[in-house]
């Protein structure tokens, strides 16, 4: 087992822009991840196995690390929900597109976590993701630490700062844009998922007509029976190839443009988490600041010190959050230009590959006539 992490500040050894997740492995109800990086030395690789727990860990060390200065500003990359073998429908409606059944997909999003994490400024540096991604051991269950997330869910009484007024307009203005384009883009997701899963139904059920056909096939020398059961046969190819067409086009807009969607949902909730924990902060320099104004003389001195370190602390928040929010908007526009793109390469090649099936079927049917 690996010893608990401390350092902060340490190196990362691979290229991590190239981080893959290259494969699943199951055990029973354990799915375990096969992760790839390429050593800056260009020597090799590293090939380390990772379960859902162990990303869980790596996530906790990020969370923790309240010394850094204006931690509290970053955009933490979102980790997707854990996967489930014969996962119950509300685990698979909290996965989304990431439960569809694809392991293709869920292990892309795992890259895609690793990879923000792996090119982040100020998240790269930390000890915890270089042993992840590199040391052949696990890194083992441990206690969880106290971190800035904690704080979040200690009182109901933190959610009333949620509508405190900014003393910034530009995060004023980005709380009140994240509060609608969270809203907005957790329904697109939701929707776009809807139309997969109709793509996907509609597959199987052609599926289950061309089955249907081949049992109209009858045996025998009755020139009319041969002749209605060739045309089974033929029209159950039609529909196999109807049932290959449009899973081949749910599955294009799953790994396209549904994956670009369900990681915008998730990042977006995870930027309403950083401009909450920032609001926090603010309430805190404000109360800091009454309690210099109210305290005695004797205490003066001390608040002011608060007072001071909390400015501190607040104004470092706000420049990582100004980074932050100003690299999101982006890359998510890089990100979905990217899916569509790949959207239309990928229905293109389908449509050019259905046509040419649907040709081979048509020209079979001229032939029986």
């Amino acid at each position: 087992m690996m010893e608990e992490v401390k350092e902060v500040g340490s190196s990362l050894s691979v290229h991590g822009h190239n981080v893959k997740v290259t494969e699943v492995l199951q055990d029973g109800d354990m799915l375990t991840f096969l992760i790839v990086s390429e050593k800056l030395t260009g020597t090799g690789e590293y090939h380390v196995h990772r379960t859902y727990d162990d990303f869980e860990w790596l996530q906790q060390h990020l969370f923790s690390q309240e010394e850094v200065p204006g931690i509290q500003g970053v955009i933490f990359p979102p980790l997707p929900p854990k996967a489930q073998v014969n996962a119950s429908p509300k685990v698979l409606k909290q996965l989304g597109f990431l439960g569809l059944g694809e392991w293709q997909i869920y292990c892309r999003a795992l890259e895609t976590f690793l990879r923000q994490i792996a090119t982040h400024g100020i998240l790269s540096k930390n000890k915890a993701l270089e042993i992840f991604l590199t040391h052949s051991d696990p890194p083992g269950r441990q206690r969880t630490k106290k971190n800035i997330f904690n704080r979040l869910s200690q009182a109901v009484e933190e959610m009333r700062k949620e509508g405190h007024k900014d003393v910034d307009e530009f995060f004023q203005a980005e709380r009140e844009h994240n509060h609608l384009l969270t809203g907005c883009s957790k329904s697109a997701a939701e929707r776009f998922l809807d139309v997969v899963q109709t793509e996907q139904k509609i597959a199987v059920a052609c599926g289950h007509f061309a089955a249907a056909l081949q049992l109209c096939v009858e045996p025998g020398d009755d020139p009319d029976k041969q002749a209605f059961s060739r045309a089974c046969v033929k029209l159950s190819q039609v529909f196999d190839c109807m049932k290959k067409n449009m899973a081949s086009v749910a599955a294009n807009n799953a790994s396209t443009l549904g994956l670009s969607l369900d990681l915008d949902s998730r990042y977006q909730e995870a930027e309403k988490e950083m401009l909450f924990r920032r609001t926090c902060k603010l309430v805190e320099l404000e109360t800091a600041r009454k309690n210099v104004e109210k305290a005695k003389p004797v205490k003066k001195a001390a608040m002011e010190e608060v007072w001071k370190a909390t400015q501190t602390d607040f104004e470092h928040i706000s420049r990582v959050a100004k980074k932050e929010i100003t690299r999101l908007q982006g890359a998510r526009v890089e990100i979905l230009q990217q899916a569509l793109v790949q959207l239309c390469e990928k229905q293109l090649l389908t449509a050019k590959e259905n046509a040419d099936h649907f040709n081979q079927q048509l020209q079979a049917f001229r032939g029986m006539a």
